[in-house]
């Protein structure tokens, strides 16, 4: 392991803590009775109030409970929510669907938006550069929740090529549209970078250089300027992935998927503290690995970025 990594995975530790501090903070710190709604319309009875407390620490001070859960975290012990199911084992099904359609919804954008950019930025002033710069503004200009209803109708209800809603099984096939929905805006981003970038790139004097000493403009823009053109593209796909796994619960919901966008908003609506924060600090644990992964694929793009 380099040196680079360790020093990485080192500032990933006041990251964290800060983190799930101000999630813990936020959750447990709201006003009110954290048992209404626990028993029903009526009150719960004093006894199952003093249980609740004491199971999750409520009676003691605010940072006592933060390292007292963190005594847990430390432990792969995410807690358990109101139905006495431990949220370790509830995320570990909910996030293999959302994980799916995430990285499904991120080469959806990457194929299509890299491929939609290289175009634009190589004939920029022509008509395919005009006709993606207004397709992906008119996406970019659109909530995901309409895009979502639209697609679902057409695609789903009157063409009959997909799915309109998504089985406990979550298969490839049913989850191709969700994922086409939810990386839809991402897509529009991803084509204007990589068009903005390429077509800078490609005025460069080291890309005129070279096509002035005889290599091909296929090799000099996808050697030279497409490489160092990616770079912006790879960074905010990697923000775009955490994104994704923690921004789902809309499209979640208008496909009836299962997973971990749909169960924070369900611990939300109960107050259900424990899952809510043991899912969501989850995505941030996941977000922070993704990103220092995106870190370690500069060095690929670009030799003259170093890790030592």
């Amino acid at each position: 392991m380099s040196k680079y990594v360790v020093r990485r995975l080192l500032q990933m530790i006041p990251v964290i803590l800060g983190t799930t501090f101000l999630i813990y903070a936020m959750v447990f710190a709201l006003p009110g009775d954290p048992t209404a709604g626990k028993c029903g319309e009526r009150r719960c009875s004093d006894a199952y109030i003093a249980a609740y407390y004491e199971k999750y620490n409520l009676n003691d001070p605010l940072p006592v409970q933060y390292v007292k859960y963190l005594g847990k975290l430390v432990q792969g012990d995410l807690g358990v929510n109101q139905y006495e199911v431990p949220v370790r084992e509830d995320l570990a099904q909910r996030y293999q669907v959302t994980g799916k359609l995430a990285l499904m919804a991120v080469v959806f954008e990457v194929v299509i938006g890299i491929s939609a950019g290289i175009l634009a930025g190589v004939r920029k002033g022509r008509f395919v550069d005009n006709l993606v710069l207004v397709s992906t503004l008119v996406v970019i200009s659109i909530p995901v929740f309409v895009i979502g209803a639209l697609a679902q109708y057409f695609l789903g209800v009157k063409l009959g090529l997909f799915p309109v809603t998504v089985s406990a099984d979550a298969t490839f096939y049913e989850l191709m549209l969700p994922a086409m929905v939810l990386g839809s805006l991402s897509v529009a981003y991803v084509a204007r970078l990589t068009r903005t970038n390429l077509a800078e790139n490609l005025r460069s004097d080291y890309v005129r250089t070279a096509t002035a000493k005889g290599l091909a403009r296929r090799r000099a823009v996808g050697i030279h300027a497409l490489r160092n053109s990616l770079i912006p593209v790879v960074t905010f796909v990697g923000f775009d992935f955490g994104a994704l796994l923690g921004g789902a619960i809309v499209t979640e919901r208008i496909f009836n998927i299962q997973g971990v966008g749909g169960y924070i908003f369900r611990g939300i609506q109960t107050r259900d503290g424990v899952a809510v924060v043991g899912a969501v600090t989850a995505l941030v644990i996941v977000y922070l690995f993704v990103n220092l992964l995106v870190d370690l694929m500069y060095g690929f793009l670009d030799p003259r970025i170093s890790h030592d």
